[in-house]
């Protein structure tokens, strides 16, 4: 029985990331009349948006599911597959139910993506939101808060309710228990991964991305409750592996599925990074956007987008590697990823550093066919495995 209820819950999540005419979003808009505000991936200020009444409804692409025509007129065959997807689905009427959309400081692509969105739909809000590289409070902060400020102008000038104080900190502490129940399942996966599949827990992610925080909530809290009870699943003698390099444009849901079978269980990951950008809960004591600015300059993930000294890159990944206890890192980036791919070889020079095995391969968001890296994954966790028991006493 919890077998089936895990299964029902599982569809109902891959049900929401395949509708790509965002029928849901729909059906929220007609209920409750607030902006639907689609976001590119990475962070965006979801608390802000909420309390103003506005629906975050993240944009990830189009994945397998689309056929790419329309979009290579817009860039050339050497960009990333997510933003010619992008603009795919939205000349072809995919996107027509959002207002606006945010474009965050990913990189240059994603802000040439927004002059595009702009030419293309004058109507309809673009916002590129540029996120500060200066994390002190006096100079980036203050540049964040105004940035915020600007925006929430633009939603109000758009029709969402004003910016109330009472409001944001509700919605801090809204997200606040979001992110609890995503990191609570990723702590599952850590200490017993054979019970949340990583296909089945970014599927659960990708969902949030359209559902109303309430609505992830009950999924999270539904899907928890059933492996908890399902005794079906039993460990395997897979190698522990951290799986980093797809912060932006994600893998289809077949390579994740591929890298399980091949022989991993991934313990961390890069997916989805919106969903757990901030590591601790934002303050909700004091100003909230002030709290929301602090969480975003001192509490974020590790990530391509954001300015680190040279000499501290990869440490985190040290670091989630030792506390994921790891055996290996797949390195599995997106192909022509600038920001990604040019992160790689520090990230890598550390993890050797650390003596941790690892192997890499790209991919693109409708990539088909994993049989190489299938055989490529198989092995590295064979040699994991046989090395590791070559070592043991």
């Amino acid at each position: 029985m919890s077998a089936s209820r895990v299964q029902g819950i599982v569809e109902r999540a891959e049900d929401l990331c395949r509708d790509l005419r965002l029928e849901s979003v729909r059906r929220w808009k007609e209920q409750n009349g607030g902006l639907a505000i689609g976001f590119m991936p990475i962070w965006a200020p979801r608390e802000l948006l909420r309390a103003q009444g506005c629906l975050p409804v993240g944009i990830m692409g189009g994945g397998e599911d689309v056929e790419i025509i329309k979009g290579d007129a817009f860039y050339q065959s050497y960009i990333c597959h997510l933003p010619r997807s992008t603009i795919e689905l939205a000349l072809g009427g995919s996107l027509d139910v959002l207002d606006g959309m945010i474009f965050p400081a990913i990189c240059d692509v994603i802000r040439n993506l927004s002059g595009i969105w702009k030419l293309r739909f004058p109507e309809r809000l673009a916002y590129y939101f540029d996120s500060p590289q200066d994390f002190d409070p006096q100079i980036g902060g203050a540049f964040l808060r105004r940035e915020l400020e600007e925006f929430s102008h633009a939603l109000v000038q758009r029709g969402a309710r004003p910016l109330e104080t009472e409001a944001l900190r509700e919605s801090l502490a809204a997200y606040n228990a979001n992110r609890a129940r995503v990191q609570a399942l990723y702590q599952l996966r850590r200490d017993e991964p054979w019970k949340v599949p990583t296909w089945e827990l970014y599927l659960l992610q990708r969902a949030g991305l359209v559902a109303p925080v309430e609505e992830h909530d009950r999924m999270l809290d539904e899907y928890l409750a059933a492996i908890r009870a399902d005794e079906s699943r039993r460990p395997l003698d897979q190698a522990r592996v951290v799986l980093t390099g797809s912060f932006c444009e994600q893998p289809p849901l077949g390579l994740i599925k591929t890298l399980e079978r091949a022989g991993c269980y991934i313990v961390d990951d890069d997916f989805i990074q919106v969903g757990r950008w901030f590591k601790n809960p934002a303050s909700l004591d004091g100003d909230p956007l002030d709290n929301l600015v602090n969480a975003f300059l001192r509490d974020s993930l590790e990530s391509p987008t954001r300015y680190e000294e040279q000499g501290n890159k990869g440490e985190e990944l040290v670091r989630r590697v030792a506390d994921s206890r790891a055996e290996g890192v797949l390195f599995c980036t997106p192909s022509f990823c600038d920001p990604a791919l040019l992160d790689q070889p520090m990230a890598v020079r550390a993890i050797e550093a650390s003596g941790t095995p690892w192997t890499a391969f790209k991919y693109a968001e409708n990539n088909g066919q994993f049989q190489v890296i299938r055989e490529q994954a198989g092995t590295f966790a064979d040699s994991i495995k046989l090395f590791s028991e070559a070592l043991s006493p």
